[in-house]
């Protein structure tokens, strides 16, 4: 038998079993593991006393108060399980700063690694400008310059050249090297000279080491001395001595340091050029001089 209330029809057996469901609450167990390690699924717990069956009603014909019972299908109802919510786990990682995830970046950390990157950055920078500031302000006060070199006498003796085109001979140079600087010592540390035909070298020697004082001129002298050194074209040479004058080349390279008190500058090569230094000799002569006077060299650092 069926009973109708505000047009809608509730069976006997639904209003059964929603009674005998208000008698029992569900209670959520995930955080209680049975003795084999696995959770219960649910529990549940009694919150009435328990009464006769519903099936035992005594009263069929009284009718439904309520909410409108949902529609049925087949004589029973269509009903919707609205389960309790899941209690939230604890994430323990989380708690603890420590990510789960390889592939996970923490922002936190990337932000001081840049932080620390920027401020090396900025570290370096300030030293760079720091000594450069310092370096400028020193150049500013003693503002160095490269010495003076010029040749000022030359001689040639036992000068030859052979039918297969070897020279022999002995020169003397004397050089004068002034030091333009009124703050700074220049000292020379390892001084070596060379004696040129255009591009052929004849002889080779080395100069003492010296030091020269601020303001100041020094004579150096440097001899070289040739057995059979070998010249591209002997024909070029004697047709300059058949005009009466010789062309040779000379080259220095020396390591310098710059001093000022207490202040040392790193060595520096220097290099000395001396280009075209006429020599008078004849073809019937094996002996000649400097023409033209003393000679202004180049020198570069």
């Amino acid at each position: 038998m069926k009973t109708r209330s505000s047009g809608l029809t509730v069976p006997r057996r639904c209003r059964s079993l929603r009674a005998q469901a208000n008698q029992y609450k569900v209670i959520n167990t995930n955080h209680f593991k049975t003795p084999d390690n696995r959770f219960n699924a649910v529990s549940f717990r009694q919150t009435s006393p328990p009464t006769a069956l519903p099936f035992a009603m005594a009263d069929h014909d009284r009718p439904v108060t309520g909410y409108p019972a949902p529609p049925t299908s087949n004589g029973y109802p269509t009903t919707t399980a609205y389960p309790y919510a899941a209690q939230p786990q604890h994430n323990h990682a989380a708690y603890f700063n420590v990510s789960t995830n390889l592939h996970y970046s923490n922002p936190y950390i990337n932000q001081q690694r840049a932080t620390f990157l920027h401020r090396i950055f900025a570290v370096f920078i300030g030293c760079v400008i720091i000594i450069g500031t310092i370096v400028f302000i020193t150049w500013l006060v003693l503002r160095p310059q490269a010495p003076q070199f010029r040749i000022e006498t030359l001689t040639l003796t036992n000068f030859n050249v052979t039918s297969n085109s070897l020279i022999s001979g002995n020169w003397d140079a004397r050089f004068i090297v002034r030091n333009p600087n009124s703050k700074i010592t220049l000292c020379y540390d390892h001084v070596e000279a060379a004696i040129f035909y255009k591009s052929d070298s004849i002889a080779e020697t080395a100069v003492p080491p010296f030091v020269q004082g601020k303001k100041n001129e020094t004579a150096v002298r440097a001899t070289f001395a040739s057995m059979s050194a070998y010249v591209g074209d002997r024909n070029d040479i004697n047709s300059e001595r058949a005009r009466g004058t010789v062309d040779f080349n000379l080259r220095m390279v020396a390591r310098v340091r710059f001093k000022a008190g207490a202040w040392w500058a790193r060595r520096r090569i220097l290099r000395i050029y001396c280009p075209n230094v006429s020599v008078g000799v004849s073809a019937n002569s094996s002996s000649g001089s400097l023409t033209g006077g003393s000679k202004q060299c180049r020198v570069g650092l």
